[in-house]
């Protein structure tokens, strides 16, 4: 698992709590999406609108629960960023 994942994962964790939502996934892609990219944590075209930040989210839920774990979450952003 990476660091940028890592990164990523904390950027996105708009609660702190060390797990992510749903909501917390579209809001803060959106919100804090473009700076990220910008700075080279996200790449451009994972800013995406809520359709694409709530399918990354699906994608990433490997349990079904509706909470993603960093451990979660960096399987799928390392494989699907290319970190």
């Amino acid at each position: 698992m990476s660091a940028k994942a890592r990164k990523l994962f904390d950027a996105l964790d708009l609660d702190e709590d060390g797990t992510l939502t749903r909501s917390e996934v579209i809001n803060a892609l959106r919100t804090k999406g473009p700076t990220l990219a910008a700075q080279g944590d996200l790449p451009l075209w994972g800013v995406s609108d809520v359709e694409g930040s709530s399918a990354l989210f699906d994608a990433a839920d490997a349990n079904g629960d509706e909470v993603l774990t960093f451990e979660e979450f960096a399987a799928v952003v390392d494989r699907r960023f290319g970190w």
